[in-house]
């Protein structure tokens, strides 16, 4: 795919929206530098047709959205493996922190889906899903110990993942209101891969505004500007 283009249109916003269906990307991949603007105009050129010229650059993807785009294509066999890893973990864990808790582990197409429940299982959750997010970076260590391909696991305590994702489109609404009537920017809190995925998921479709990532590693945030 072509890294730059240069687009024309009667209007910034048109010229903008010729080069972003030539890239087919959205808005919030290219960075965008308006070569010709349509109210510089001179008296001698107010007969000719106007004409705005816009140079569209494709923003390069860091290395965090490289990984949450990565296609996981592995084994069956490597699938049960990982999953067998796992169950043995877990039935030591569980039986040293609440033998009450209950845990399942299946196979979900290409990735291991591990769900655990129980009256005290809110307490792996921690806050904002950080422990339940290190737990899960912990079983995909185990999983993926000495293997070339990696399975992808994800683990979800009490439907934490669903009710969170609930609140985060929720966020993504309100916080784009805000955006669309202020005309101002807003930079979420940091995020995980996941969390910032739900919110550039549920405003990709906008037209009033855009969303982009900045920051690195844990740092990581989702800003929301309006287009």
């Amino acid at each position: 795919m072509t890294n730059s283009i240069i687009s024309e249109g009667k209007t910034t916003n048109e010229a903008i929206e010729n080069g972003l269906k030539q890239l087919n990307v959205s808005r919030n991949q290219v960075d965008i530098k308006v070569l010709e603007n349509e109210d510089k105009r001179s008296f001698f050129s107010i007969l000719n047709p106007r004409v705005v010229k816009v140079e569209l650059k494709l923003k390069e993807k860091s290395k965090s959205e490289i990984i949450e785009k990565k296609e996981y294509k592995v084994s069956n066999e490597d699938l049960i493996d990982s999953k067998n890893k796992i169950e043995a973990f877990l039935k030591d864990f569980i039986d040293k922190f609440d033998k009450n808790l209950k845990y399942d582990v299946k196979i979900d197409v290409d990735q291991v889906k591990v769900d655990i429940t129980g009256e005290t299982a809110g307490v792996l959750i921690g806050y904002r899903g950080e422990t339940l997010n290190a737990i899960q970076t912990i079983l995909s260590s185990l999983a993926n110990k000495n293997r070339e391909n990696s399975v992808r696991v994800i683990l979800d305590i009490e439907n934490y993942r669903n009710k969170r994702k609930k609140v985060l489109e929720d966020l993504a609404d309100k916080v784009s209101k805000t955006v669309i009537k202020t005309g101002k920017s807003v930079t979420l809190e940091p995020m995980s891969a996941y969390e910032r995925k739900v919110i550039h998921t549920k405003l990709q479709a906008s037209n009033k505004v855009e969303t982009h990532s900045i920051g690195e590693n844990q740092n990581r945030r989702v800003v929301i500007s309006k287009i």
